[in-house]
């Protein structure tokens, strides 16, 4: 297969040669490949008129749709490098990513989803943090819709013709193999670290994707993850793209709705969560039958849980595929559609023979011939590691070069992966990975706490939530809407608020002194169960109440 020299001239031959062929549609709106080149272009024209050098970093906070993917196609063509931003971070996380990454420009919505993205701005100005150039786009992004530079109009600079543009940019854009991207992940400390890309690994990504999935250029991707993670940048910003097939996108996730676009768009290809394809199971839109066209659905982030796989299945006709890896090591292993229905169902699928998997045992021995063990890999979609984390790098990647994952795994006689239990202390909400150290060092901001421990709770439709245990300070109390207006108050993260807080006179001790988190976990499991929403809220306060 051979590569691009860049995704941006792809997007530029594909604008040339068929202009008028859908890249994305967004809750019905469509941009062409025609579009989707001159809003890149514009934006290009804004970086140009901010005078910033290639090689600078540009931080991309922006909802889920089509923006994150212009801002990428624009910093790209002007040699600059993106920070990805979930759409959620928050106020806490934004600082510290920012200051990491040494990014001056934010390019965001005007409304995020806690309020106007000028006062978040003006907050972290008051913070030190050096923004010196705010830019919203508004609405999707098109070359209609309004771009501002601190509430005024921004400016242009270079040629607004597209072919004395390229000419123009040419010397500074990247290319595959450059540095572009810098994206996010909490890992097990208590701040995100940030994960270094090229477009080459995903490019090779694809290769890999388009071997397992048997894609055509016929098939019309969903994708329904925001673009900044992983998993969303090969099946809504790579793949497709290479490809020259359209992508469907929601600004917000909605299972009804969601099915009823993969039925209007005969959608073959769609991308999700575990979580969410249950809720798209769960949400009745199944029910009476629809006229589908999807033939594959990919997921993971979490444990593919069989019996809902299965059911899917039956209802849509898709195969449902994965797979197994990271952010920082991208794809390990992956189930195909020919792969026995039980092996794809409940294993992670056989490694991919140009990952070369490893297996370790705790002190860094080579088991691989045991079966069983913390695998390794060395291939061409492994990352580039962290930026600015040394420390973090030497825990992710040997001395000789093999990039860890944080779980255990074991071979079966047939060569199938499965993933039987985790190294890293992580809770899996539905296919986001939340740092239990984050929620921990969050929860005890709160004046009130002595200590806590976050552990991860059964939940039937998100596989986890977070539960805080905590242990008082003498003579004071605390509830969960206490802490989590708290939290708010802190700036810290939706994701990392606490979903349950449970008040213990004092949390169980191990014999070396640190908290039981096993202990935790079975009284979760005691306390909880697999409780609908509603209910868990209830046990949630009964248990604040009981202080037990």
């Amino acid at each position: 297969m051979e590569f691009p020299v860049s995704l941006a001239e792809q997007v530029r031959r594909l604008a040339r040669e068929r202009p008028r062929d859908p890249a994305f549609v967004v809750d019905g709106r469509v941009l062409d490949w025609a579009g989707y080149d001159a809003a890149a272009d514009r934006l290009a024209r804004v970086f140009l008129a901010l005078g910033l050098e290639p090689g600078e970093r540009v931080a991309i906070w922006v909802p889920d749709g089509t923006p994150f993917h212009i801002a990428y196609q624009a910093a790209e063509r002007c040699g600059l490098v993106c920070l990805g931003l979930a759409p959620r971070c928050g106020e806490r996380e934004l600082a510290h990513l920012l200051s990491l990454a040494s990014a001056r420009t934010l390019i965001s919505a005007p409304e995020m989803s806690d309020g106007p993205a000028a006062a978040r701005v003006v907050r972290l100005r008051e913070r030190g943090i050096r923004i010196e150039h705010h830019l919203t786009l508004a609405g999707d992004g098109f070359v209609d819709d309004a771009i501002e530079l601190d509430g005024r109009a921004a400016p242009l600079a270079g040629p607004p013709d597209a072919q004395a543009l390229a000419s123009l940019l040419a010397p500074r854009a990247l290319t595959a193999s450059d540095v572009s991207l810098l994206n996010t992940t909490s890992g097990t400390t208590g701040l995100p670290k940030i994960v270094i890309h090229d477009q080459l690994r995903w490019f090779h990504f694809h290769r890999l994707a388009s071997d397992v999935g048997h894609f055509r250029e016929d098939d019309v991707f969903m994708s329904a993850l925001p673009a900044p993670v992983g998993f969303g940048l090969w099946t809504a910003h790579f793949t497709p793209t290479l490809l020259g097939a359209p992508t469907v996108l929601t600004r917000k996730f909605d299972a009804r709705a969601t099915i009823d676009a993969l039925e209007r768009h005969r959608v073959s290809v769609l991308s999700a969560v575990s979580t969410q394809f249950i809720m798209l199971l769960e949400s009745g839109g199944f029910d009476g039958g629809r006229d589908l066209a999807l033939r594959a659905l990919f997921t993971g982030g979490e444990a593919v849980p069989e019996r809902q796989a299965r059911n899917f299945e039956v209802r849509t006709g898709a195969s449902v595929l994965q797979f197994y890896g990271s952010n920082e090591t991208g794809a390990v292993s992956a189930t195909r559609p020919e792969d026995p229905p039980h092996k794809r169902l409940t294993t992670a699928g056989r490694p991919i023979p140009e990952m070369q998997l490893r297996l370790f045992d705790p002190d860094g021995r080579d088991v691989t011939a045991s079966g069983r063990g913390q695998p390794a890999v060395k291939g061409p979609v492994v990352s580039r590691g962290y930026l600015g984390a040394p420390e973090a790098n030497a825990q992710l990647i040997t001395a000789d070069g093999w990039v860890r994952l944080g779980d255990l795994v074991e071979l079966d006689a047939d060569g199938f992966l499965r993933v039987i239990g985790r190294t890293d202390d992580i809770i899996i909400r539905g296919g986001k990975n939340l740092s239990a150290a984050a929620i921990e060092e969050c929860v005890a901001l709160h004046p009130s706490v002595a200590l806590a421990a976050a552990i991860g709770m059964p939940d039937r439709i998100f596989g986890e939530r977070a539960a805080a245990y905590v242990e008082l300070r003498p003579g004071t109390s605390l509830d969960l809407d206490g802490l989590r207006a708290h939290l708010q108050g802190e700036g810290v993260a939706r994701e990392l608020w606490p979903e349950a807080l449970i008040v213990l006179p004092e949390l169980p001790r191990g014999v070396g002194g640190k908290v039981a988190k096993g202990a935790l976990r079975e009284d979760a499991r005691q306390r909880f169960g697999e409780p609908d929403d509603e209910d868990l809220v209830a046990r949630s306060r009964a248990a604040e109440r009981a202080g037990d």
